[in-house]
């Protein structure tokens, strides 16, 4: 995408607009980002933010609306209020957003004061995801992220006074020290809040890729028995408190098989176009993936010059693009139907990858008819590994990969 234009109009975009900044530095994460003391590369990075879009918009073909935005980081939030505000506004301008148009943004109650709550709501903002991780307070020191219940509870209420209609909790299993007790003490804390989602995340730990990682005990980590044991507790308390809504969106689109995944999770969103704005960020067209530079200083230079900040690209092929298909069935649906989902309807040889799943099978941990495989739900829990039988690119990063579980 460094000239030229898309061959294609897409029928509605998803901007994902990535601000690698936050004030203080989580041990356990494993996000792009840097600690920034002063305001000043924040406010630097908008403007080279600002100016990435209008490149983009350059090469679009035509206004396109958007359904779906999604602020990520590091601390979207760290950004000032008018400078949330003025980027909303240049993507309303350059592409037009839905009245429907779901707009997400990630915050970390420490930082979020009510100075930012106005401007966000003005937005038009719908759906708040405040990242919480787990409440005790020696897990929390391990980690370097001290937040309080009552900090946490305090931010949710701003918001909904603010008429932000949707608020999710991010939680997370198998960190240090955690406990199988610890965490359902966090999620009873956490329902307390009534959140309308819950988003469980088991801890990644890839200090190979994020050194500070590596600042973490890890003899205090639970061990992989552990973490199914704080997985299968938490989704069962969960289940319990009511978190399989009839109505909710996603459970909606699941019923109906029309639930997605991309690199940000699982979500309703329809658009064909993924577009990543800001250093690191992905984006996912129907032809293939593109990633932007992940330095800054690459990111100033590039876009500084006028030109596309995109680093790499990887282009589907038709195997690529059913393969896809194939695992995204998996995930959203826990089964798919080989011959149905091929798109002339035609067997598709996978033999191999069918020899997988009926070693798998043998462990009953799928099942199998013909060209239809289906995940029993007490299996669930492991269906990265099912869906690791029809991804090619795997093998040979299998090693760099955190657990499945």
């Amino acid at each position: 995408m460094r000239s030229g234009s898309l061959s294609y109009r897409p029928a509605a975009l998803s901007p994902y607009l990535h601000v690698p900044f936050c004030q203080e530095l989580c041990l356990y994460c494993g996000c792009h980002m840097t600690v920034a003391r002063t305001y000043s590369p924040i406010a630097s990075y908008v403007e080279l933010l600002e100016r990435e879009i209008e490149l983009v918009t350059q090469h679009l073909p035509g206004r396109t609306g958007v359904t779906h935005i999604h602020w990520g980081g590091g601390t979207p939030t760290i950004l000032s209020g008018d400078d949330l505000r003025r980027t909303m506004s240049l993507l309303e301008r350059s592409f037009g957003i839905h009245s429907t148009a779901e707009i997400a943004v990630g915050i970390d109650p420490r930082t979020l004061t009510l100075e930012h709550v106005e401007p966000l709501a003005a937005s038009g903002l719908t759906r708040a995801s405040l990242g919480v991780q787990d409440l005790d307070p020696k897990v929390q020191g391990t980690i370097n992220r001290i937040q309080s219940f009552e900090l946490t509870a305090k931010v949710a209420t701003w918001l909904r006074h603010a008429e932000v209609t949707g608020l999710n909790l991010d939680l997370m299993y198998g960190l240090p020290f955690q406990t199988t007790e610890s965490v359902l003490c966090t999620i009873e804390q956490a329902l307390q809040l009534d959140p309308d989602r819950i988003a469980l995340f088991g801890y990644a730990h890839v200090p190979w890729m994020k050194r500070h990682q590596a600042l973490l005990p890890e003899e205090t980590m639970p061990d992989a028995i552990q973490r199914v044991g704080q997985n299968t507790a938490a989704a069962t308390a969960l289940l319990e408190a009511g978190y399989v809504q009839p109505s909710d969106p996603m459970v909606v689109r699941q019923r109906e098989g029309r639930l997605h995944r991309n690199f940000q999770g699982y979500t309703t969103d329809e658009a064909t176009a993924l577009i990543g704005f800001g250093t690191s960020a992905i984006g996912s067209l129907p032809q293939g993936y593109i990633q932007n530079v992940s330095s800054t200083v690459a990111y100033r230079e590039e876009i500084t010059n006028g030109r596309l900040a995109t680093a790499r690209g990887v282009a589907l092929t038709d195997d690529d693009g059913l393969r896809r298909s194939i695992i995204e069935s998996l995930m959203c649906d826990f089964s798919v139907d080989l011959e149905r989902i091929a798109p002339d309807g035609s067997k598709p040889d996978f033999k191999t990858e069918l020899a997988a799943i009926d070693e798998l099978a043998r462990d009953g941990l799928v099942k199998r008819d013909g060209l239809s495989i289906e995940i029993p739900e007490d299996s669930r829990l492991l269906v990265r590994n099912v869906c690791a039988a029809f991804d090619r690119y795997l093998e040979s990063g299998a090693a760099r990969h955190p657990r499945a579980v």
